[in-house]
């Protein structure tokens, strides 16, 4: 049925993702005023320090890398020194372990199976309750810091060809230790979310010679609705599509496909752009429990050339139901428009 006004605004729309294709349904029919989500308080489960693992660290496994205040510390015959800030250890309960072959399996007809290798890495700061909005440039940097020291050390291996790095925050968002602590995971498989996307700039690029990211990147500083913050290399989009109310990436300017080739100096301005899109979700939404991860090409050997590496930060604004779960297609309650606006005014 048309409408007899021609200018009513439709109460809902859907948006596509240009990358994954996925489709998500902006409510803005039901659309929350962006301070609203500020009411939503998440569950905080304070565990004492004495009773934390973390702040025991002596009691955890051997570092694979340790800092202090932004400078790698040599360890002793394998000793915890007293000066550090952020250490990386071996997770002591790894889903995947080391291992140098890689058995594949068949069972019956259809099914196949092959062993979980690979490293699971628990990247440590030592503040018990500071967390990355919190964090100074150099703080932040520090991190950074480390998960490319990581990423190239581990990249070494023959059975690894996905890094996965990945923070939590928030029991809604699986954190199960309230210490901070990111995680570094390494498959040899690429994950269906990363390979899709890979995927489909791929044939972006075939078909126009142009990155699909560096394309979104552009048309985003031009029309400017959706920028929440940017510096000489670095902006942070509320994207088109977004999956959640006040989804974030953190994406470079100029085409770069392989985050563990950044450079110190663009180190740094990434520090100080994902320092501000953490300080603007923390202030904007009151602490929300939230999920950062990595999408950075593939250490497999192969070119890929195409693809565009990025930080995604999602808050815990909306619980996954039915619908989500049974269709793959995400309900925002919030225009990306609105949300970035009111993030913007949080670094103000």
């Amino acid at each position: 049925m048309k409408s007899k006004n021609k200018k009513e605004k439709f109460p809902s729309e859907l948006r596509c993702d240009l990358v994954s294709k996925d489709w998500v349904i902006i409510a803005t029919g039901r659309a929350k005023r962006p301070d609203a989500f500020k009411e939503k308080k998440r569950v905080k489960v304070k565990k004492n320090k004495k009773d934390c693992p973390f702040c025991k660290i002596e009691t955890q496994e051997e570092p694979k890398l340790v800092y202090f205040k932004g400078k790698k510390v040599k360890l002793n015959n394998g000793k915890i020194p007293k000066n550090w800030t952020t250490m990386v250890i071996p997770n002591k309960y790894p889903a995947l372990v080391p291992q140098s072959t890689l058995r594949v399996k068949k069972e019956g007809k259809f099914y196949q199976k092959m062993d979980a290798v690979g490293f699971c890495e628990l990247v440590i700061t030592k503040d018990h309750e500071k967390h990355f909005p919190q964090f100074t440039i150099k703080e932040t940097k520090e991190v950074f810091n480390i998960y490319k020291e990581r990423y190239l050390e581990l990249a070494k291996e023959s059975f690894v060809n996905h890094i996965s790095i990945f923070y939590n925050h928030g029991l809604e968002a699986g954190a199960s230790q309230p210490h901070p602590h990111s995680q570094i995971i390494t498959t040899p498989l690429i994950d269906v979310d990363l390979s899709g996307a890979l995927s489909n700039a791929k044939k972006h690029f075939q078909k126009s010679k142009n990155c699909i990211y560096c394309e979104m990147n552009k048309w985003e500083q031009k029309v400017k609705e959706r920028i929440v913050f940017e510096n000489k290399y670095f902006a942070v989009i509320c994207p088109f599509a977004s999956k959640v109310a006040f989804q974030v990436i953190v994406s470079p300017k100029e085409h770069l496909s392989y985050f563990e080739k950044i450079g110190d100096k663009k180190m740094e301005y990434l520090a100080e752009a994902f320092r501000a899109a953490m300080i603007a979700l923390n202030k904007g939404l009151s602490d929300p429990a939230y999920n950062f991860y990595l999408h950075s090409a593939p250490c497999d050997g192969k070119d890929y050339g195409y693809y565009h590496w990025h930080w995604t930060i999602l808050p815990k604004t909306a619980t996954l139901a039915g619908f989500e779960l049974g269709t793959g297609m995400e309900i925002s309650t919030i225009e990306p428009e609105k949300a970035a606006e009111y993030l913007k005014k949080q670094l103000k």
